[in-house]
């Protein structure tokens, strides 16, 4: 891990995904940005209460972050990864009740019977924090498929923290997604053991009983608001990147329907009222590339609050969506001149992001603030 100790210049292009703000459309981003440190190809990253962070990197490191970043030791007791393309340690986020248990999930991509797939892992964090212990695997995704792509793989608490949400990619196979015995292509509510959880709504209707929405392509974000709604958004195929919020039951439609088109050209029908399928909020097309998912809480911002950030790849962009209660759309669209993989809120509110370290991204961690 490279550490960097600087103010990146604050003066770049920003562009607006509906309409650009005055100082927007004069080149001005509206926070300064920090670089804090710089990874191996990061992927995600969570606080501990005392500021502290821990980062996942794709090739299987969990790393333990001092609150200023000048420190970073490698945390061990993680398990085998399978890194080959979109694969790696993937998300890593908190028990509800860390502060009694020391509780990390996290999950990560692994070679097993049949090909490949998405497992959830969770360890004791040691009162040093150097080791995860009495690591184990609570639940994997099925069926184990070929290829490398679409894990998804990302960790939501329920708001009451009695419920663990889990997303699992359709693994670039198209069909899993709407298939009501397979876990891919769907998001899942789990026990905190990893067990479906019990109440789920299609599991009497001959569902896998851990399902609570299908029809999903590669979910890479998941995120609950102050009032309990669970938002999603995901990759779609060529454009038709989307905001979904979550409704238990509900299938969002993915192969049969979509924004957007198949790579090879072949048409996928558009949403349209009366499908019988959930809509996204908010769709892209062209692709936004939708990395991680955060929705702000913070004082630092105060005219954000409640609204959904969004780290862009391939638009290597940082996404505001304003949120209003169960309705979405388009905010800010700011260039950040590099791939943007995970948004977090830290301690005090202000806006951390992590670049992927790929095609010319260098994996930096990044703070975001108020102009002073």
């Amino acid at each position: 891990m490279r550490l960097l100790y600087l103010s990146l210049p604050i003066a770049l292009i920003a562009c607006s995904a509906n309409q650009a703000t005055p100082a927007a459309a004069r080149g001005e981003l509206p926070f300064a940005r920090t670089v804090v440190a710089d990874f191996d190809s990061p992927w995600a990253m969570t606080f501990l209460p005392d500021g502290r962070m821990l980062v996942t990197e794709k090739a299987g490191q969990l790393k333990l972050v001092s609150a200023d970043g000048k420190q970073a030791t490698t945390v061990t007791g993680t398990l085998p990864v399978d890194s080959a393309g979109q694969g790696g340690l993937m998300d890593v986020v908190l028990s509800p009740g860390f502060a009694q248990d020391r509780l990390v999930y996290f999950s990560f991509s692994e070679a097993g019977p049949g090909g490949k797939g998405v497992a959830l892992a969770r360890g004791k964090l040691a009162t040093d924090a150097g080791q995860l212990e009495d690591v184990a695997v609570i639940f994997r995704a099925h069926p184990y498929v070929e290829g490398d792509g679409h894990y998804s793989g990302r960790i939501a608490f329920s708001s009451d923290g009695q419920y663990l949400f889990f997303t699992n990619g359709e693994r670039q196979k198209f069909d899993p997604a709407q298939d009501p015995r397979a876990t891919l292509g769907k998001v899942l509510r789990l026990t905190l053991d990893g067990k479906p959880a019990p109440g789920n709504p299609l599991a009497a209707q001959g569902f896998d009983p851990a399902i609570w929405s299908y029809g999903h392509r590669n979910l890479l974000g998941i995120a609950f608001d102050s009032t309990g709604n669970l938002w999603e958004q995901e990759m779609g195929p060529k454009g038709g990147d989307e905001v979904n919020l979550i409704v238990a039951g509900k299938n969002y439609g993915y192969p049969k329907v979509s924004n957007g088109s198949h790579y090879d050209g072949r048409d996928i029908p558009d949403h349209k009222p009366g499908d019988g399928f959930e809509a996204p909020k908010v769709w892209w097309n062209p692709s936004i590339s939708p990395g991680g998912l955060m929705i702000y809480s913070g004082d630092l911002f105060p005219a954000w609050k409640g609204d959904a950030f969004i780290g862009g790849l391939s638009s290597r962009a940082l996404l505001r969506v304003d949120l209003d209660g169960t309705n979405a759309k388009k905010g800010d669209q700011w260039d950040m001149g590099a791939r943007i993989r995970e948004v977090e809120q830290g301690p005090d509110g202000a806006i951390w992001m992590l670049e992927d370290g790929s095609d010319g991204s260098q994996g930096r961690l990044i703070k975001l603030t108020p102009k002073s």
